[in-house]
């Protein structure tokens, strides 16, 4: 069970990565993130500069001039940089269950909102509310993404014991598939998952 936000390191492996495939200004990595999720989440400026900044500091990254946009702070990736973002592939892609203990404890807590008599939230002024409506079609849009990208959706019939049993996941958390695991992930304000895209397509 995950007791803070988004997976450490996230935002620096993901300008990293953008800086590997250009040089970019910070507020194109903004956009950038933004577009990746979907119009779901867009890091703050309070973030992101910073770990340019560090990052030129300690040699990953170098500021580049450019005749066409002189008042822009280009960044490039250096040398130093490239064997960093190696390491940083290495971390992140150990963060695996980090993720799915955010989208899981993001869901649950949605589902809370709808179902459990001790909370009692009022609807929002863009018709979005905490019910089963709403509920599914979030549902539908993760499996839309899935098919998309992985192919075709099967129903996965084991109890999160068994799941993580068959992947030889002995130290998992209980109950991460049902309304009645923990509730995990509890982000900062400026890093929340926000609703963009309400057209019900596979833009979610």
């Amino acid at each position: 069970m995950r007791k803070s936000g988004p997976p450490r390191g996230l935002i620096s492996y993901i300008v990293l990565e953008l800086l590997e495939e250009k040089p970019r200004y910070g507020y194109e990595i903004l956009k950038e993130i933004t577009d990746i999720s979907g119009g779901h989440w867009e890091p703050s400026y309070g973030s992101v500069y910073p770990i340019l900044y560090k990052f030129e500091e300690e040699g990953y990254a170098e500021r580049i001039e450019r005749e066409d946009e002189p008042d822009r702070k280009y960044f490039a990736l250096t040398e130093e940089g490239h064997d960093h973002l190696a390491e940083k592939r290495t971390e992140i892609g150990g963060n695996a269950r980090d993720f799915a203990d955010v989208i899981l404890g993001f869901y649950h807590m949605y589902v809370a909102f709808a179902t459990d008599g001790r909370f009692d939230v009022d609807p929002s002024d863009d018709d979005w509310c905490f019910d089963d409506e709403y509920s599914g079609w979030i549902a539908e849009q993760v499996i839309r993404h899935h098919e998309r990208d992985f192919g075709e959706f099967e129903r996965v019939p084991d109890t999160p014991e068994e799941f993580h049993a068959r992947q030889g996941d002995a130290d998992a958390p209980d109950g991460d598939g049902t309304g009645d695991g923990d509730v995990s992930g509890d982000p900062d304000d400026d890093e929340r998952p926000e609703e963009a895209a309400t057209d019900g397509g596979t833009n979610a």
